[in-house]
């Protein structure tokens, strides 16, 4: 995503002046609190700021609490199966790996805020039912992944991080007789198209489930494109108003998905657009409430989301530029790209002369798997945007009767949808 330029930013709606104000004057009253600890006596936040990576909780957190206590985590560091620490020159990754070894592999792409185990469920039943070998990880900054610090949070760095995690195997993810079927959720999907347009060689199909890359920077509200644009406010000051927004309140309130999708897509008070009035119905409490895994019902989205918030130092300046420079928003340049990938393997499909058919993204389409009521990835948007930059023949949409937690709510139905795609496009 481009930095929003202060001169293209809408205007404030009626009534929004005066927090506007507040929002500023909070804001300069803080910089001039930091500039005067800075000019008094070292900085600690400086001084944390030339580590090449924030460690994750890892490292931070849980040497602190005894074995009791780290199995009663949101987010235990050994919640699924095959999980390994892997070593990397932007800091230790979280993977898990596991599932027959001869099954079709899927690697699993999280969103912009939740660490995988928002994708376990379906991982799971891609195990038990459809005999897959699965493998998700944690984006850099979340749950157990530490964050690179002076990087930025990009398409480039993501893709690197998939490469990474993907080397990091025993087994042949890539190379002949290789590849993997990729599903990409939320922020993940763009991430997916992103890796596909480079390397479609490797990767047998492409599935976005609630996937971004093409949201419409029209939903971007105004609060979110002052806050998030450079050069406005001091990092510190940005990323300490964005942590204060996002905590729980003190009368009880929790960390909630829809406060995560709203610095998205504006889609708190309406402020991004009319389609997105109704997500307090059908993308923010049965998002936040969603739980993750059935085997541990007291824990759901809110409270993982509210563990990593709390104890993940890396998350917010994470998140802070995956917003600024993540495939999320308007990615047609890749998407175009992709569009030209799968014409030409539309365009040699059914070749008598395997030999000549070319590699990757079998029957030249995608999988688009959608919520009904999703306030995040409208629906009717999406498959008209997708549409103008691959083709009529380019993709497959499903729609779900849910929101944007159909990949935990709707478990079943997206590994039936998925299983039914490969089927039809992709020989075992």
């Amino acid at each position: 995503m481009s930095t929003w330029a202060l001169a293209s930013r809408p205007q404030p709606p009626a009534g929004a002046t005066a927090t506007l104000y507040l929002t500023l004057g909070a804001a300069l009253g803080i910089s001039a609190c930091l500039l005067t600890t800075s000019l008094l006596g070292p900085n600690p936040s400086k001084q944390h700021q030339q580590q090449p990576t924030i460690p994750s909780p890892l490292k931070t957190h849980l040497p602190d609490l005894s074995p009791a206590e780290i199995a009663a985590l949101p987010y235990p560091p050994d919640i699924l199966p095959g999980g390994r620490d892997v070593a990397t020159p932007y800091g230790t990754i979280k993977v898990f790996e596991w599932g027959p070894e001869h099954g079709a592999k899927v690697l699993l792409l999280p969103g912009i805020s939740t660490p995988c185990v928002a994708l376990a469920a379906l991982a799971e039943a891609l195990v038990r039912r459809r005999g897959c070998r699965v493998m998700l990880f944690d984006l850099f900054g979340r749950g157990y992944s530490d964050a690179p610090q002076g990087v930025r949070y990009d398409a480039r760095l993501y893709v690197t991080q998939v490469l990474l995690v993907l080397a990091s195997s025993r087994l042949a993810w890539t190379g002949e007789g290789g590849g993997f079927h990729l599903v990409g959720y939320s922020m993940g999907g763009g991430l997916a198209v992103a890796f596909a347009r480079f390397f479609a060689g490797i990767v047998r199909s492409l599935v976005l489930v609630a996937g971004c890359g093409l949201v419409r920077e029209g939903h971007v509200g105004w609060r979110s494109r002052l806050l998030y644009s450079t050069g406005v406010f001091p990092e510190g000051v940005l990323q300490w108003f964005v942590r204060r927004r996002l905590m729980p309140r003190r009368d009880g309130g929790k960390v909630t998905e829809t406060r995560m999708a709203a610095e998205v897509v504006g889609v708190k008070d309406g402020e991004g657009g009319e389609h997105h009035k109704n997500s307090d119905a059908s993308g923010g409490e049965s998002f936040d409430n969603a739980v993750l895994l059935a085997r541990r019902p007291e824990h759901t989205v809110s409270t993982v989301m509210e563990w990593q918030l709390r104890h993940h130092k890396g998350f917010i300046p994470a998140f802070v530029s995956s917003i600024r420079h993540a495939p999320i928003y308007e990615q047609k340049e890749d998407w175009h790209a992709l569009g030209q990938l799968l014409a030409a393997r539309r365009e040699r499909s059914g070749w008598e002369d395997t030999a000549d058919e070319l590699p990757g993204l079998r029957g030249g389409k995608i999988l688009l798997v959608l919520g009904a009521s999703d306030p995040v990835i409208v629906k009717e948007e999406l498959i008209h945007d997708a549409t103008a930059v691959l083709g009529e023949d380019g993709f497959e949409a499903v729609v779900l009767d849910a929101g944007h937690e159909l990949v935990m709510t709707k478990t079943d139905e997206v590994a039936a949808v998925l299983a039914n795609f490969w089927s039809r496009y992709v020989p075992r």
